[in-house]
Parts: structure tokens; C-alpha cells; sequence
């Protein structure tokens, strides 16, 4: 009788761990075929945006000025917008982890999520959501979000109802982690694992994209694709966006102040993106931080620091048909480290700044 407990004690434990392996099992898929179509080099020519100026990266970043309360970050040329403070996002993080380094964030309904990557881990990291329908019933304070996680915190109904409001996922790897983004077609949450073995350096010339759970916060399924053709690749992608009707973005700067576009479809099955037509002689600045895509002006939104470029999607379809006019182009002070960059339905611009980590959002919706 013993033998047989035992026997189902351990024929229940291993049910268990089945089970464990199974809900965290990610779904990984080699694509043969190349990434890139339609791409060739000799088939671009070059757009001649003489209005954007080229940013380079500051020997110092600029730290928020008020990091308990509001900020402003102002436009100095070109199209005019302000940000100003919404979220002051929790320092120090969940149990005293490293949340002083987020690098990427989009928005779903009504969920905001960080990715948070602290140097130390090396290519890994972590998301975070936030329910701003929750906070907004809270009534909760930018100020009250920052610190809801210090040790005074966390001992009354406030910030024990602001504490539920956000959900910590668990590490894994994310690579830099500038491009968590928003598939509105699907309702999926996508990321370039782009690993690095050194600061903007990959680890390989492969692309990874993961799906992300919305759920548990994890990567659910991952494809491997080699993005090149006839004798052109690039990598992978830094950053990546949606338009409304899932068609996929990311640009790089491969070389000087240029930037190319790319388009193209995500799904578990494959990868396809192409270089769009028109190089843009100047690119937003130094570092590729971040891309958006606004659905009320159908904008694609070009970051880099301190300096944002933005152009109309339909403009890039076949041959490409964008001209300098419609090219816009905005330089913002002080020279804060922009992170991220996402729009909600109405058209207003939400930022992720470092260096005292908040979100700011804009007071326009079509600049």
C-alpha cells in the first residue's frame, strides 16, 4: 500500500513538473527562407530632407530637473510640441530590482508596458505593466507611483492599491530591449531579442523576434530569421512599430547620417520586411532609440536623442513617393535620453526618458 502512495505521489509531482515545463516553453522557429525581399541597393535613391538636423549624442545627458515632481521637455526647432511628466515610474523596482535602466515601452488598451534591462544582467531584463485605468481611478500621483515600492511604502490602502495596479514579469532574455511594440492587428506584443556582445554590437547576424505574452510577461514564441538578399543584410532590427494595419518598421543608420526604412509582416510562421525605396540623407541623430507610429496622422515617428523625424506611411509604399516637404522634423531640450516613444488612438505622443526614468506625454497629436 505504501509503494503504491508513494508511486502516486511521484506520478503527481511529475505531472506537476510537466505541466511547469509546458507553461513556460517557448515555441522556436528556424525560418529557411531569407528575411528580405524586393531589396536592392542600386533600386534606392537617396531623399534629400535638408530640413532635419543630425543630433549626435551628448557627451553628458541632461537629468530631469524635477525628479520627484513634473518636467518639461520643450521642442527648440521644427515642429513644436511639449512633454510633460505623467508617470515618475517606481524607483527603486519590485523587491529592490533594478528598474533605474528601462529601455523600451509601448501601450495596449489600457496597459503601458516598460521593458526594464539593467546593465549588469548582459542582455537580459525584464517587463513591466502598468494598468492605467487603475491608476486613473486611484487618482495616483506621479510622485506616489515613484516611490511605491521604497520600504515607508506599501502600509496603506493608496499604495497597497497602486502596488496591484502593476504586474512584474520574470527575467528573460531580451537583448537592448528598445523594441517592445504593439501589433493592434493581432493584439500581440513583439520585440527584437537582439543580443549584444558589446554596445551595439550582435552577438550574430541572425534577427530574433519574440512573441510576448500580455499575460505572464514572457516570450511564447521566438523566430530565427537571416534577413538578407543578393548579397545585402542587415542584422536585425533596434526598434520596431506597427501601423494599423500590422504591417511591421524598423530603421537603422548603417552608415554617416542616412537612414533607412524597412516594412514588412511579422506572423509565427515568418518574417518578411524590405528596404523601402528612399534613403534619408539625414537621419534624427546618433543613437536609433526609438520608432512610433501615430494612427491619427498615419506618421511613422523616427527617435533618436533629443531630435525626432517623422514621415507619412502611405509615402513609402512601391517606389516611394515621399518628398523633403513632408519629411517633419523636431529637436526638443534639455538633452535627455529618449528611450521610447508610442501614441494611443487619439494621437497623443507618450515618452520614456532616462536618468530619473518617467513618461511625459505631449500636448499635440498630429506635430
Amino acid at each position: 500500500m505504501r509503494w503504491r502512495q508513494l508511486w502516486g505521489v511521484l506520478v503527481t509531482i511529475g505531472m506537476i513538473s510537466c505541466l511547469t515545463v509546458s507553461a513556460h516553453a517557448m515555441t522556436i522557429v528556424h525560418q529557411k527562407s531569407n528575411g528580405l525581399y524586393g531589396t536592392s541597393l542600386r533600386q534606392t535613391r537617396r531623399l534629400n530632407d535638408r530640413q532635419v538636423h543630425y543630433v549626435t549624442v551628448p557627451k553628458h545627458y541632461a537629468h530631469a530637473k524635477h525628479p520627484h515632481g513634473v518636467d518639461t521637455i520643450r521642442s527648440t526647432k521644427g515642429h513644436a510640441v511639449t512633454f510633460k511628466t505623467k508617470y515618475l515610474l517606481p524607483y527603486p523596482g519590485y523587491h529592490r530590482q533594478a528598474w533605474g535602466n528601462p529601455q523600451g515601452m509601448t501601450r495596449a488598451g489600457r496597459y503601458l508596458y516598460v521593458v526594464y534591462c539593467p546593465t549588469k544582467l548582459k542582455n537580459k531584463g525584464r517587463l513591466v505593466r502598468l494598468d492605467e485605468r487603475k491608476l486613473a481611478a486611484l487618482h495616483a500621483t506621479a510622485r506616489q507611483l515613484q516611490k511605491v515600492y521604497t520600504k515607508a511604502a506599501g502600509h496603506n490602502q493608496q499604495e497597497r492599491a497602486i502596488r496591484r495596479a502593476i504586474k512584474v514579469g520574470p527575467l528573460f532574455t531580451t537583448g537592448h530591449g528598445q523594441s517592445l511594440a504593439y501589433n493592434p492587428r493581432n493584439h500581440h506584443l513583439y520585440m527584437w531579442c537582439d543580443r549584444e556582445k558589446a554596445p551595439r554590437i550582435p552577438i550574430n547576424q541572425y534577427g530574433y523576434i519574440d512573441r510576448i505574452s500580455a499575460k505572464t510577461l514572457r516570450p511564447v514564441h521566438q523566430i530565427r530569421v537571416r534577413l538578407r538578399q543578393h548579397g545585402y543584410a542587415v542584422p536585425g532590427g533596434h526598434v520596431l512599430t506597427f501601423d494599423r494595419s500590422g504591417r511591421a518598421y524598423f530603421w537603422s543608420c548603417p552608415g554617416g547620417h542616412q537612414a533607412y526604412i524597412y516594412q514588412g509582416r511579422i506572423t509565427d510562421h515568418q518574417v518578411k520586411f524590405r528596404l523601402t525605396r528612399q534613403i534619408l540623407t539625414r537621419g534624427p541623430g546618433t543613437r536609433i532609440q526609438s520608432m512610433g507610429y501615430n494612427p491619427r496622422n498615419n506618421r511613422l515617428y523616427l527617435v533618436s536623442d533629443s531630435s525626432i523625424l517623422s514621415l507619412p506611411v502611405k509615402k513609402l509604399a512601391g517606389r516611394g513617393h515621399l518628398t523633403s516637404g513632408q519629411v517633419r522634423w523636431t529637436r526638443f531640450a534639455p538633452r535627455r535620453e529618449f528611450e521610447g516613444l508610442d501614441f494611443d488612438q487619439q494621437g497623443h505622443a507618450y515618452l520614456l526618458s532616462n536618468h530619473h526614468p518617467e513618461v511625459l506625454v505631449g500636448n499635440r497629436t498630429t506635430w
